[in-house]
């Protein structure tokens, strides 16, 4: 995570870049230095669940009420010294850092085997050296905090640039988490996370300043550093060779460093002392051994451009057409009409403009104002492409401004020439709407960009007057981006639910049609229990034709959604094909707006008879019925999960149960203690998931009957049974899930029924 040997290098080679502080003393600091703003701190939530998970069990699950109990008490001690916290957490995975999401998932494949070879070799739970976060904790974390009254949110885009970038733009206190980027970042302090005493608040803040004074490099060649070393984008190989050239002739090598410490001091001292030379005068292509990697190489670079800021290492005037991603323009929308009108903003005044009508075409088309003449000076447009340029005009530089998204990094970056050099330099927008607040905001960055964000409104762009030539020759390669629903409301909808994270992978199936679950804690030698990732599938191809709108006419062909899901034999190498899967909902299946806006008390009814509908349990409604609330949608998974797996028996039932029963209503010191009880509410349970698996032709067994027919985990490997269909059985035909192989195959919903 992050820069490659930079977080060895800081704590080896330069201690003196990190600080004790003390959170109360800089909250206090802070108050008396911006009077009447709250000091906040950023939380990146993904970094800090190892810190937040004391329990010592983990192996089964993990324990909910302690891990809760101990979020509420972090939360509770720095809102105790006046510390607002805004929590971040990862969204999605981008195009550019898939190679290495998988290369991770890989690793902690092999170190998932090694936690179950420990425990069949010791019949125990391995210690906290091996410890692996207990399966889905992340997503559950989300609804924790948010019970806890917490703002929490879930990035579009890599969460550390989101992180980064609302620091910056929120004058906030600083970024609490353990990922060397934020060292990288122009923005807030960097707290570590690893190193927090929730009891006295103490920890280590990390200087970039220091670091900079210690390379002697400057914050603007942080970027370029990062990159030489390798980060989430550029490979550590990539500049492998370049680095060991830096080496061989540097000569300040220190004895008593690591050669990862003196790589990193001697690419430095190639920065500073030949790459500075040259700044202004020549193209980074011409300095470094770039090759076919300069588009992704300069990808990486503007990867830690945040909004407002720019880099004095692209400065040259592209010589290509740049073509424009899908752009998205921010709408201002009056709250009475309710009519949305395009805006354009000044880049000098900061105020929006709307766009005008060309009286011939009956077109809407963006206007830019000249600050000096307060002419209106309209958006060119190509005639062949039909695509529009924003072009503004500076007052005195007469700066031509040309805005486009990158759709992989989803950020928006702007060409403008300076007044002098005729130079063009990149700047980055943030496509994520700001989320406004009591806090305070640096003057320099509370100003409007040249072109502000939403993601309903699309426009891609190009200049008809340069050249048409490779857009790698600009440094960013440029593609576009294309939604797998059409209407724009239900998918501003599913944005806000993502963005607030109040919904799990709904927005990226609706927009990109490609989603990843990362690993959970399975065996991959026990051939008795199915993956998850081939148990739920079914449930999730009938959510797919339900988000999918177009899916759920019999008549048309629906994408396939690209699942990167891991699971034993997995090699990760190609996504998933997972076509959605038709139901039937009674009265017929209702559209996203009537089951997300209509608030009417009759669509209750219908959402419940959707739900059970993709878990294919519609015959068993009026036994659920009879279920209390908040066991009903219990006893729909269990239900789904026994139908699903013939090698879970009636003592697994029973453990489900138990659990779910015993921990209601109880404190964390309370399940220390815990008797067994509640048997009536157990066996009233029982019933309704034994008399609903008994209409699927499932007979939930005893272990001492299962086990003459299946081996599984307590015998001989290799004979379970998984059910993913409707309306068949497919009992003793070996592991039909492990014969769905990996990769890019297509499934269908019928090699998915049961026979």
């Amino acid at each position: 995570m992050g820069v490659r040997g930079l977080q060895g290098f800081v704590g080896s080679t330069c201690p003196h870049i990190c600080t004790v502080v003390n959170f109360k003393e800089l909250a206090e600091h802070h108050r008396s230095k911006y009077p009447g703003c709250t000091p906040t701190i950023v939380v990146d939530a993904m970094c800090c669940l190892r810190y937040w998970y004391t329990p010592e069990s983990w192996i089964c699950g993990g324990q909910w009420r302690e891990y809760f109990s101990a979020l509420r008490d972090f939360v509770k001690t720095f809102t105790a010294v006046g510390i607002k916290l805004i929590f971040f957490f990862d969204g999605m995975v981008e195009q550019d850092k898939r190679d290495e999401w998988v290369k991770r998932r890989l690793k902690n494949n092999r170190e998932i085997s090694r936690i179950f070879h420990y425990i069949k070799s010791h019949k125990e739970q391995p210690g906290r050296n091996m410890f692996f976060i207990p399966s889905g904790l992340a997503v559950f974390t989300r609804f924790a905090l948010k019970t806890l009254g917490q703002e929490t949110l879930c990035s579009l885009q890599e969460a550390d640039y989101e992180v980064a970038s609302y620091g910056l733009q929120h004058n906030c206190l600083g970024i609490l988490g353990e990922d060397t980027d934020y060292l990288i970042y122009d923005t807030c302090p960097y707290f570590s996370i690893s190193e927090l005493c929730l009891e006295s608040l103490d920890t280590i803040m990390l200087c970039r300043e220091k670091l900079c004074e210690s390379l002697g490099l400057c914050v603007a060649d942080l970027p370029l550093l990062a990159c030489l070393l390798g980060n989430d984008i550029i490979p550590e190989g990539m500049f492998e060779s370049f680095r060991y050239k830096c080496l061989s002739s540097y000569t300040s090598v220190k004895e008593n460093f690591d050669k990862k410490g003196n790589v990193i001091l001697a690419v430095s001292d190639h920065i500073s002392k030949v790459l500075h030379l040259y700044q202004g005068e020549k193209k980074l292509e011409e300095l470094l051994p770039l090759g076919p990697n300069k588009a992704l190489f300069y990808k990486g670079m503007a990867s830690y451009l945040l909004p407002g800021q720019k880099s004095p290492w692209f400065f040259q005037k592209p010589k290509s057409v740049i073509t424009l991603d899908k752009q998205v323009i921010s709408m201002s929308s009056d709250s009475e009409s309710r009519q949305e009108v395009p805006m354009c903003t000044d880049p000098e005044s900061g105020q929006e403009v709307p766009m005008c009508t060309d009286p011939e075409s009956r077109q809407e088309v963006p206007m830019c104002t000249d600050p000096e003449s307060r002419q209106d000076v309209p958006m060119c447009t190509d005639p062949e492409s039909r695509q529009e340029v924003p072009m503004c005009t500076g007052p005195e530089s007469r700066q031509e401004v040309l805005m486009w998204t990158d759709s992989e990094s989803r950020q928006e970056i702007i060409m403008y020439t300076g007044p002098e050099s005729k130079q063009e330099v990149l700047v980055c927008t943030d496509p994520v709407s700001k989320h406004e607040d009591s806090m305070c905001t640096y003057p320099e960055i509370n100003q409007k960009l040249p072109v502000a964000t939403d993601s309903e409104f699309k426009l891609r762009c190009t200049n008809p007057e340069i050249k048409q030539e490779d857009p790698a020759n600009v440094g960013l390669e440029i593609k576009q981006q294309v939604t797998m629903v059409s209407d724009t409301e239900i998918l501003k909808v599913a944005r806000t639910h993502h963005v607030q994270a109040e919904s799990y992978l709904v927005y990226n199936i609706m927009s990109s049609g490609e989603i990843e679950c990362s690993n959970t804690l399975e065996d991959e030698l026990d051939q008795a229990l199915p993956s998850q990732a081939f148990i739920y599938r079914p449930i999730r191809q009938r959510v797919y034709s339900l988000l999918l709108e177009n899916c759920q006419d019999v008549t048309s062909t629906c994408p396939a959604v690209k699942e990167w899901f891991v699971y034993p034999g997995n090699p990760l190498r190609h996504p998933d094909l997972v076509r959605p899967l038709q139901m039937t909902v009674p009265g017929g299946t209702p559209s996203l707006k009537i089951l997300w806006l209509n608030q009417e008390p009759e669509i209750q009814v219908r959402r419940l008879d959707t739900l059970l509908a993709c878990f294919n349990l519609s015959s068993s409604r009026e036994e659920l019925q009879a279920v209390e609330s908040p066991f009903q949608a219990f006893c729909c998974l269990l239900i789904y999960l026994f139908v699903q797996v013939d090698t879970l028996c009636l003592e697994d039932l029973h453990a489900f149960i138990a659990q779910a029963l015993c921990l209601q209503g109880k404190s964390t010191s309370q399940l220390v203690n815990l008797q067994r009880s509640r048997l009536t509410k157990f066996h009233n349970l029982k019933a309704v998931v034994c008399k609903a698996c008994m209409k699927e032709n499932r007979r939930i067994t005893g272990r001492v009957h299962w086990g003459s027919h299946h081996a599984g985990r307590w015998g001989r490997q290799g004979s379970g049974s998984h059910r993913t269909g409707s309306g068949y059985s497919r009992s003793g035909q070996g592991q039909p899930w492990r014969d769905q192989g990996p990769g890019s195959r297509q499934y269908e919903h019928d090699q998915w029924r049961r026979y």
